[in-house]
């Protein structure tokens, strides 16, 4: 009988089941839960057990609140159709198993549908704090908690319409050139204020002065959540749109740029904003630099627009 310790496991970079979903060209997948291996349940179990100091003392009210409602096993990976089960009847999310990168559009017309485009491996228990790509702790016990709750999880639906308008942006451009150029520049903006919110959010607290983290990078990584908050190395300015969506960023190192929101109303309240900029042409020509935008990313727009 095969055990678990046997088994080649879900390891990030090294998964079999994994390289076979992407060799036979099948994006959504099944979390295969029987391939997790006891080092696979090892290192979920210290990257869980030690984030729970750092989240109280330095996450917002509403992912302490959404850890609570998912009642995850701090022991072993999550089965997402567990996480499902408490997520679901909240907001109508639902964690989504894929087997690598999902192209920029359909990743987030996934959000529109309440869908959440999840990781199934995890990292290697050598390399526990920093990962170039995301593991299924960075989209569990980072991103999901905070899809329990029905205001951040209204954002996320904002964002695929935001994919949306940018397919329809470029859909009347002529000119090739002009087409893809336009199309770069937008999906640039939206990398862009996906990343300073999303991933590497900061929002004021209850109190004067205080800040409290949101963003699923931070909540993810026991350094840098609390470097976002105590370094003094780390620029904390208010949110501003205009300057968000010109700043580029570098994914390998701690941020020494963030913003901070009022609410989750004024975050949604952006995101509306950013909808309304894409329509208006606003973001045709924003800042070169980071992040860069793949081959892939600008065909699943096209695809939507009609141009592939």
């Amino acid at each position: 009988m095969t055990t678990a310790a046997d088994t080649p496991g879900l390891t990030t970079t090294r998964a079999p089941f994994i390289e076979a979903a992407q060799a036979a060209g099948r994006l959504y997948i099944d979390q295969p839960y029987e391939l997790y291996s006891d080092a696979n349940h090892d290192v979920w179990h210290r990257l869980y057990g030690r984030m729970g100091e750092r989240w109280a003392r330095y996450a917002n009210e509403k992912f302490l609140e959404g850890i609570r409602t998912l009642q995850l096993d701090p022991t072993k990976v999550p089965r997402l159709e567990d996480v499902n089960r408490f997520m679901a009847p909240l907001t109508g999310f639902r964690a989504k198993a894929v087997s690598g990168y999902v192209p920029a559009y359909r990743f987030f017309d996934c959000l529109r549908q309440r869908e959440f485009p999840t990781t199934i491996t995890i990292r290697d228990g050598e390399v526990l704090d920093y990962l170039p790509e995301p593991d299924i702790f960075h989209d569990i016990a980072g991103h999901v908690p905070m899809h329990t709750d029905k205001a951040f999880a209204d954002t996320l639906v904002a964002f695929g319409e935001c994919a949306r308008a940018a397919a329809e942006r470029v859909s009347g451009i002529a000119d090739e050139h002009e087409r893809l150029r336009v199309l770069t520049s937008v999906v640039k903006a939206m990398a862009r204020f996906f990343w300073f919110t999303v991933e590497f959010g900061l929002m004021k607290g209850a109190t004067p002065g205080e800040l409290k983290v949101y963003g699923s990078g931070l909540l993810s990584s026991y350094g840098e959540i609390q470097h976002a908050i105590e370094s003094p190395e780390v620029q904390r300015w208010p949110f501003q749109l205009e300057w968000v969506v010109n700043q580029g960023f570098e994914i390998d190192h701690y941020q020494p740029l963030l913003f901070v929101v009022d609410s989750f109303d004024h975050l949604f309240a952006e995101v509306i904003r950013l909808v309304e900029w894409v329509r208006e042409g606003r973001l045709d020509h924003v800042a070169p630099g980071e992040p860069g935008i793949s081959e892939a990313d600008l065909v699943s727009f096209l695809e939507a627009a009609g141009h592939a």
